[in-house]
Parts: C-alpha cells; sequence; structure tokens
C-alpha cells in the first residue's frame, strides 16, 4: 500500500482486516509513494513525501503493535485511537518497507522486517546490487545487523515468446527456457535475496500457467 492513497489510521485498519481474511498470512507491505500522473489525476497530495511516510509510521506503528495511538503532527493526527477487533497476527504482523534513497532506506532498515525495492532498469540480478550494499549501509547506520532483515525484490518475468516489459522502459525482464529462468532466480538467493515478488509479462492467465513449471524445478531443487 502507497502512503499518500489514504490516511495512515486507516491503513492501519486495512492491513488489520486483510490479515484478518488471510488468517494470520498477511505480509504488510507499505511504501512511501511518489508523485506522477497518478497522483495528480487522483488529488493526492505531492507535497513532503518522505516527511509523510515518516510521520505515517509514527501512526502505524504502535496501531499494529500495541493496538492503540496518539499522534498530534504535521500531516496526521489521531486522537486515542483503539485499533479493534485485532486481527490473528495482532502485535507480530510482518511489516515490508518498500524504500529507495538513504533517509527512506534507513527507516526500513529501523522498523521493517523485510525491505523491498523492484525494477525499474532491469529485472537482472545484477541490476540489485548497489540497492542491496545500501540496505546493508543503511543497517550499519542505525545499528541493525545487516543479515537480521528480510529484502524482497519485485522482477518482471517473460515465460512466453509474447515480450513487452523492455517497450515500457522497464529493461531487461527475466526470461528464456523454463530451466533459465530458474537459473536467474536461483543467483537472487546466492545475493542474500529472501523474498522474489514475481511480475509475470503479460499479466494473464498464460503466463500464470509457463511459471508453473519453473516453480515446480526451483521447488525439486
Amino acid at each position: 500500500m502507497s502512503n499518500p492513497h489514504r490516511n495512515p489510521t486507516l491503513t492501519a485498519k486495512v492491513a488489520e482486516t486483510l490479515d484478518e481474511i488471510a488468517d494470520g498470512r498477511f505480509v504488510f507491505g507499505f511504501g512511501i509513494g511518489s508523485s506522477g500522473d497518478e497522483m495528480t489525476a487522483f488529488g493526492f497530495e505531492q507535497d513532503h513525501i518522505y516527511s509523510r511516510f515518516k510521520e505515517a509510521l509514527d501512526i502505524i506503528l504502535p496501531l499494529l503493535r500495541d493496538g492503540k495511538t496518539t499522534h498530534n503532527g504535521t500531516f496526521y493526527s489521531a486522537q486515542d485511537l483503539e485499533l479493534r477487533p485485532r486481527g490473528p497476527s495482532a502485535g507480530t504482523m510482518p511489516l515490508l518497507l518498500g524504500t529507495r534513497g538513504p533517509k527512506a532506506m534507513r527507516l526500513a532498515a529501523t522498523h521493517a522486517d523485510i525491505w523491498s525495492w523492484f525494477a525499474t532498469e532491469s529485472s537482472q540480478p545484477e541490476a540489485f546490487v548497489e540497492a542491496l550494499a545500501d540496505l546493508d549501509r543503511a543497517c550499519v547506520d542505525v545499528g541493525r545487523d545487516p543479515n537480521d532483515i528480510g529484502r524482497s525484490l519485485g522482477v518482471f518475468v517473460e515465460p512466453t515468446e509474447e515480450t513487452g516489459v523492455a517497450k515500457w522502459g522497464l529493461g531487461e525482464p527475466i526470461h528464456g527456457s523454463t530451466t533459465e529462468i530458474a537459473d536467474t532466480l536461483r543467483r537472487f538467493a546466492d545475493m542474500g535475496v529472501t523474498h522474489l515478488e514475481l511480475w509475470p509479462w503479460p499479466q494473464n492467465l498464460e503466463s500464470l500457467e509457463a511459471l508453473a513449471p519453473v516453480l515446480a524445478e526451483l521447488d525439486a531443487t
């Protein structure tokens, strides 16, 4: 969920509800958001993106961990707010923060169970080396063991002969035969990545079905 799209008090309530629906399997992914055509079209605020994100966490974290908060800030407020009813992961819901840039990554290093980023120039493993190194530095800056935080990357995969990722300016996708795709995904694990968010392209049932043998090959090793 992107912070500018809704008030953080509502975001926390949505996360708790989704955790209930998922019977405790929900991972709360929360992103800093950005400016752009979508923000303009919907009329969302585009100023002070980092400051709004930081303050939203000041509200969301105590709500998810303790179930209550009071906050009077520059952008948001909450008065004696209680989060009820609590979901099955009350107080322990995994927090995944999608961030980039030094200040935002330090927030992730401080608070997140899992850090996340996504392919913007290429989905190949080598494209993420710098970001992963930046996360290590952010952890050191805040006094956290870099091995204590999960690392999740969103990558585009073209498992069929249909292409299109590069045309959208998203760089080289992961592609090739079943074995070649599986081998590329294994390289992420060798880099210390703990989670992969696979975005099949095109986004249709055929692409999903074409990924099935890739996952089967990974499961077999």
